[in-house]
Formats: C-alpha cells, sequence, structure tokens
C-alpha cells in the first residue's frame, strides 16, 4: 500500500518540516494550506529534493463548511490516504492572562484548533479506516506549565488531547482499523511564537526528522501522548 499523508498547515513551520522529512523517507505528500501562493511556493521547494508531492488541498479550520468541501476533494482526488497529520493551529492571544482573555479569542481559538481539527478529522476518519490509517495530533501537554500557558491556546490543546484519548478508546472497543496518538514536539521556534528562540528551543528541520523518524517506527502508538522534547524546569 501506498504512504500518502495529508498534512494541515504544511505550507511553513512545523508542517512544513513534517512534510519535507516524511517525504524524503518516501511519503506521497498533500499540503494542507490556506493560500495558493504560499502551498505553491512549499510544493516547488519540496520537489526541488526529488519529494513525490501529489497535490495541495485548500483548507481554512474555522470554515466549517469548507472543511467539508475540503474533505471530499481529498476523498475524491487521493483514495488511498493512509495518514492525516493534524498540525494547523493558532496561537490566540499569548500577550494576556486570564482575567484579561477575551470571550472572542477563546472562542476562535477552539474553533480552529478544537472543533475545525475534529471536524476534518471526522470527515476523513471513513477513508483513512478503509486504508488501515492513522491520525496524528501535533499538539501540547494538557498539564499547565509555569513557564508558558496562554489560555486560550492551552483550552484548546486540552480539548484536542480529550478527543484523542476517546477516539483511541474508541477504535479498540470497535476495533475499527484506525490508529490515533498525539506528539508534542516541544518548545520549537515558529511563527506561532514570534519565531522565539531561547534555550531549550529547537528548529523545525529538527523536529520535522524527529516527527518522520516517530511516525517511520513500525511501532503501534493508539492513544498515546509522545513528548519529543519535554519542557524542562528551570
Amino acid at each position: 500500500m501506498e504512504k500518502i499523508v495529508f498534512i494541515t498547515g504544511a505550507n511553513k513551520g512545523i508542517g512544513f518540516g513534517i512534510a519535507k522529512h516524511l517525504g524524503l523517507s518516501g511519503w506521497k505528500i498533500i499540503l494542507g494550506a490556506r493560500h495558493q501562493e504560499r502551498a505553491e511556493k512549499a510544493i516547488e521547494v519540496l520537489k526541488r529534493l526529488d519529494i513525490d508531492v501529489l497535490g495541495w488541498v485548500n483548507i481554512e479550520l474555522r470554515d466549517f463548511n469548507g472543511i467539508e468541501q475540503a474533505a471530499k476533494e481529498i476523498q475524491e482526488k487521493y483514495s488511498g490516504l493512509t495518514l492525516l497529520v493534524n498540525n494547523a493551529g493558532i496561537p490566540g492571544d499569548m500577550s494576556v492572562d486570564s482575567e484579561h482573555t477575551e470571550l472572542s479569542d477563546i472562542k476562535e481559538t477552539l474553533d480552529v484548533n478544537f472543533t475545525g481539527t475534529f471536524l476534518l478529522t471526522k470527515a476523513l476518519m471513513p477513508l483513512l479506516a478503509s486504508n488501515n490509517g492513522r491520525i496524528v495530533n501535533v499538539t501540547v501537554p494538557s498539564e499547565i506549565s509555569p513557564y508558558w500557558h496562554p489560555l486560550a491556546y492551552v483550552t484548546s490543546k486540552a480539548a484536542q488531547n480529550a478527543m484523542m484519548g476517546v477516539m483511541a478508546m474508541e477504535f479498540q472497543q470497535n476495533n475499527t482499523p484506525l490508529e490515533i496518538f498525539s506528539v508534542h514536539p516541544g518548545p520549537t521556534t515558529t511563527d506561532l511564537n514570534g519565531n522565539m528562540s531561547l534555550p531549550g528551543f529547537h528548529d523545525i528541520e529538527t523536529i520535522g526528522q524527529k516527527m518522520a523518524e516517530l511516525i517511520n517506527d513500525c511501532k503501534r502508538h493508539q492513544g498515546e501522548f509522545i513528548e519529543l522534547y519535554p519542557i524542562v524546569e528551570e
């Protein structure tokens, strides 16, 4: 069976790093992106590395009707899909504490990071199950870090982690031929955090390679929460 992956938010950041290193290891890549120009630029870079890019799909996770259309396009064009990587997300307002967090920020961040991700996952489940596929979420721990804990973002990822746990249990109970697990890359310098670079942070190249190694390790990780680089207490 061919190894075909759809990665959301794949035109930059961690998503691009995952696309690059899965591609270098033999996967066929479908990029999920919001902007055609950025997607095509990323595809150009990947193809120069002799990576097999099947195409890109326009997807905006806050556009619930658009998610349905994107899933339909994937089902029609890429029926051999075997892996979904839920990578795309937004940071929310990281400059405020919980007392000053606006309800609109909570809602917007949840819509993208949880609800949109859930709807996409749900829509692609039948296709992935028909191919004995996998779902991988890029997330953060639900436990609260004393060093970094923006309410909207942490809340949205805690919901995503709960989704993973429930789905994994149901897949096992119902003998569904699907596997789902979550990965915390650890502190990484990306656009999402304003390209923050502090001691203990890693770059996109390192994380992309580690993610590809994990996905390719031929082990079963049903329901696991895996930390590539755990946050180290000071």
